[in-house]
This record gives structure tokens, C-alpha cells and sequence, in this order.
């Protein structure tokens, strides 16, 4: 990558001694951040509290929590009791529950910004969500956009900060990334999946595109790299978000491997 930083990302229900292997192998690789996802049955906190424990330059993100399910104020006490890095630490929220996902966000950014010097990113798909992550947050994490979308929305993102006196805002992507035709069945079940679920259905609709072909998927390295390369300098950060066959470490490791020329080519 020669303009945008480069990510890694995983579920987080993985086991913890393979959250290290991976964290350690991306930060050997020189990749700039691990992000992992948050569930009610995967603690994004927990696993990068193990990552942390075996890194040392590594950056560290959620992406993202659910303000609806873990609010703002057990974010900071989990954040501080498990001693994560803040100097490495990128805390990624979102928030979708009705009546008031918007009001809900917007409280829950004050509090995160108050209890935590770290940088603070919306996930969000929605014009008005977008707006309130520009204004009130320090970036937004997109989702399931092309690279032509990525560019537009990044843009979007500046101009609304700026038009806010936000100077200080930054855009990632995640990027669904299969390797090998074992992981494809994984990568079209996750796209079918998202594309039954009503706010990314229209939002699909709204860009003209579908989830897979916002994907990147190949059978070599060198179709991998082009894939991800297509996304560098339209985002902050592209975020490839690994999805593999059973999510044993192999498919990781190989999947890191794969992109590692993009990670040494880094210029950020």
C-alpha cells in the first residue's frame, strides 16, 4: 500500500491463543493495526487485551461495539480494568437499536470521548449516521463498499468534519477478503447474510451493488494483492477482514502471508 494503512480483522469468538499467533504474526509482518469484531459471544476487549499482551507496536480497534448492547460507560471500566495500550488502542462503536440509534450514538460519543484519550470511530451506513460520526467523532469505519464508494464517502467524511471545525478525522473499510476456493462458500454465506438484513439491503440497493461485489476474492497471492490494492488511497485504512473456511490459524497465517508485499510496500 502506498497511501492508505493497512489493517487486519477477525471474529471475535476466536480462541485467545490464536488471537496472539495472529497478532503476532501481523505485527512481524509489519501490518499497522489488528481489528476485531464484537458479538455477544465474542468480547472484542477481551481479545485484544491478549493481542496487546504479545505485541508491542501493533495498533488495536474494535470493530465495532454496539452502544445498544455495551454502553459507553462499561466500554471505559472494561477498557481500564483490562489495562489496554491507550496509546495503540482505536475504539470502533455503532448503534442501530430503535427509538433513537442517532441520540443514543451522540451520548454515548461524549461519554467515550470524556473517559478515554483514544481515537473514537462510528460505524456507520447511513447519511445521517455518517454526518454524526464526522461531526462528533474522530472517523467512521465503512462496511461493504466498493472502491469507488470508499473514495466517495471518505470525501463526504472531510468535507462534513471540516465544514465542523473536526480537524482531526481519519476513514477505514473493511474489506471482505476469501482466500482460496475452501473459503469462497464462507464469503457468499456472509454476503447472503448481510443481504437480508434491512439496512444494509437498502443501502445495497441505494449503491447499485451487491455485498460480493464489494469483496475480494482469489485463488494466489497476486489476485489477493490486486484485489486490496484497488482500495488504497480511497480510505485512511483499508481493513482486510479475513474470512476463512473454519477459522483455524493456518487459513489466518495464510491469508497474512498473502498480503504481506502490501504491508512492506506501506509508505504511511
Amino acid at each position: 500500500m502506498q497511501t492508505s494503512k493497512l489493517g487486519f480483522g477477525i471474529v471475535g469468538t476466536l480462541d485467545l491463543d490464536t488471537v496472539k499467533a495472529i497478532a503476532v504474526r501481523a505485527e512481524a509482518l509489519s501490518l499497522d493495526s489488528l481489528w476485531v469484531n464484537d458479538t455477544p459471544g465474542g468480547d472484542s476487549l477481551v481479545r485484544l487485551a491478549a493481542a496487546a499482551s504479545v505485541t508491542s507496536t501493533l495498533r488495536l480497534a474494535t470493530g465495532v461495539i454496539s452502544v445498544d448492547r455495551k454502553p459507553a460507560r462499561q466500554i471505559v471500566e472494561e477498557v481500564m480494568a483490562r489495562g489496554l495500550p491507550l496509546d495503540r488502542l482505536t475504539i470502533g462503536v455503532g448503534s442501530s437499536a430503535p427509538p433513537s440509534p442517532l441520540r443514543r450514538m451522540a451520548e454515548n460519543l461524549a461519554i467515550l470521548r470524556e473517559g478515554l484519550d483514544v481515537p473514537v470511530m462510528v460505524g456507520s451506513l447511513g447519511p445521517k449516521m455518517r454526518k454524526l460520526g464526522a461531526e462528533q467523532s474522530n472517523g467512521l469505519l465503512f462496511n461493504w463498499l466498493t472502491p469507488r464508494f470508499a473514495l466517495d464517502t471518505t470525501n463526504e467524511l472531510r468535507n462534513r468534519a471540516a465544514d465542523a471545525g473536526n480537524v482531526s478525522v481519519k476513514s477505514a473499510t473493511y474489506v471482505r477478503t476469501a482466500l482460496g476456493d475452501d473459503a469462497l462458500t464462507r464469503l457468499e454465506e456472509e454476503a447472503a447474510r448481510y443481504s437480508t438484513i434491512p439496512s444494509y439491503a437498502a443501502n445495497f440497493e441505494r449503491l447499485g451493488i451487491t455485498a460480493m461485489e464489494t469483496a475480494v476474492y482469489g485463488e494466489s497471492q497476486e489476485a489477493i494483492v490486486s484485489g486490496i490494492s484497488a482500495f488504497d488511497g480511497t480510505v485512511d485504512e483499508v481493513v482486510v477482514r479475513a474470512l476463512t473456511p473454519t477459522d483455524d490459524l493456518d487459513h489466518y497465517i495464510r491469508l497474512l502471508e498473502a498480503i504481506s508485499p502490501l504491508a512492506q510496500s506501506n509508505g504511511v
